[in-house]
């Protein structure tokens, strides 16, 4: 088949796809089909290039065409792709947990492995309801989460986001969750100033859980930056208070890493970066590189201890997903998290992310640049005008992937980028920051 006739008839195909988050009217008017990607880039059916700014989306942490990772997935493949998840595990799974326990932070060393972020929450708002029920605490149902973040398209973590427009179409949802304001400290919601307000975003939710019943709430779920909400960055002593009001009402601490986990945020999990350590860990995307689809629930070894018992008590974690610990993503796994740590790459990510952080700054010329925030190789600006999205237009029509909404874009290029193709990625956001400006 000549190439432009199969060019036509995948196209044809639209006409019979769901994207995400996509009115399909719209999209196929000018649609957007990749046919291949290496390194930091992608090709389009029609051969355009891209750059890709936000690793696929926050996914592909070690680039595209990674030669190690798609060698260890091939072998993988002649040995065994499937292994029965309900009758046991299997090596390379187990391998991939050995390896996930020496890197997790405090005793965060036991692990259930799944296929995707959204399953990944899902678990940890199950794990830690039956965690409470048995440990004497069956009255413990409620979650507080925060305005603006997102956790997943699933039920149970749709109904933790903070996004209403992305909630209101299967409204109502489950009635356990409730909302506090993220730390936004450069548009606080209580018109407030750190240091001075002595995070009052953090004390709101201790005055939450009293207000509901400690006796009530079971967990507190945030993503440590808060993607949806414009890269929101809390203050260095917002998580070290809150791991303590946590403590104080025995209430489990979830931090969703499925976008900040493995090296994006110049360590290897965010719980480093703000050196606070959670009761549970979701973390996903980065973990495999999207070289197969690849999540985990990591919890404190405390916690695990109460799912253990008598076979015939019902004390076991009554949860699974088909591939949760398949062999082929669990390679990708194996392979991504060595390379991360034999190449040191959040130290890398670390110092590049720091000169990324400078480049932005200097977009302060064109006037409409309110904050740059983030850490390591995820940044974002918040912008003074509602220009994101004619941003984020111009940067795609010359050859740059954004993550952009009104008031803010954001960048967080694979972690493996050359300070070369930095450089090239930040000259072609200046042009289209001008000339939305302009």
């Amino acid at each position: 088949m000549p190439a432009e006739t199969k060019t036509e008839s995948l196209l044809d195909q639209l006409h019979h796809v769901l994207l995400d988050f996509r009115q399909m009217s719209a999209f196929i008017a000018d649609p957007l089909v990749m046919a291949r990607a290496e390194g930091v880039r992608y090709w389009d059916i029609n051969g355009k290039e891209y750059l890709d700014g936000i690793s696929g989306i926050f996914v592909a942490n070690m680039g595209h065409g990674n030669r190690r990772i798609i060698d260890a997935v091939k072998r993988q493949l002649d040995v065994m792709s499937f292994a029965p998840p309900m009758h046991g595990t299997n090596t390379v799974a187990l391998e991939l947990v050995g390896l996930l326990c020496q890197i997790t932070p405090g005793d965060l060393k036991t692990v259930k492995l799944l296929s995707g972020g959204s399953e990944a929450v899902e678990a940890a708002l199950k794990f830690t309801l039956q965690y409470h029920r048995q440990t004497g605490h069956p009255g413990k149902y409620k979650f507080i989460s925060r305005y603006k973040g997102y956790h997943g398209a699933t039920l149970g973590a749709l109904g933790a986001g903070g996004n209403w427009l992305r909630r209101a179409p299967y409204e109502p949802l489950l009635s356990n969750f409730l909302r506090v304001h993220p730390p936004h400290c450069y548009r606080c919601p209580f018109e407030k100033t750190y240091p001075e307000c002595d995070v009052f975003c953090a004390r709101t939710i201790e005055d939450t859980i009293r207000m509901e019943g400690p006796e009530t709430v079971a967990g507190v779920i945030l993503e440590p930056i808060t993607n949806t909400g414009g890269i929101i960055t809390p203050p260095d002593s917002y998580f070290p208070r809150l791991r303590e009001i946590c403590d104080r009402h025995n209430v489990t601490l979830i931090f969703d890493e499925i976008i900040t986990g493995f090296g994006r945020t110049g360590e290897m999990f965010a719980a480093q970066t703000f050196r606070t350590t959670p009761d549970i860990l979701c973390v996903g995307k980065g973990m495999g590189s999207g070289y197969g689809p690849l999540a985990a629930m990591i919890v404190s070894d405390r916690m695990a201890r109460a799912f253990w018992g008598d076979p015939e008590a019902g004390l076991e974690f009554s949860h699974g997903h088909t591939f949760g610990g398949n062999p082929l993503s669990c390679a990708a796994g194996i392979a991504t998290v060595t390379q991360m740590i034999e190449e040191d790459i959040p130290a890398r990510a670390r110092r590049m992310g720091e000169y990324l952080a400078e480049r932005l700054e200097g977009l302060r010329r064109f006037g409409v640049v309110g904050e740059v925030r983030g850490k390591g190789m995820l940044r974002g600006v918040e912008l003074t005008e509602p220009i994101g999205k004619r941003i984020g237009k111009h940067a795609m029509e010359l050859g740059l992937i954004l993550r952009f909404d009104p008031d803010w874009f954001a960048l967080a290029p694979p972690l493996i980028i050359s300070r070369e193709d930095l450089d090239l990625m930040l000259d072609i956001l200046e042009r289209a920051v001008e000339s939305a400006t302009s």
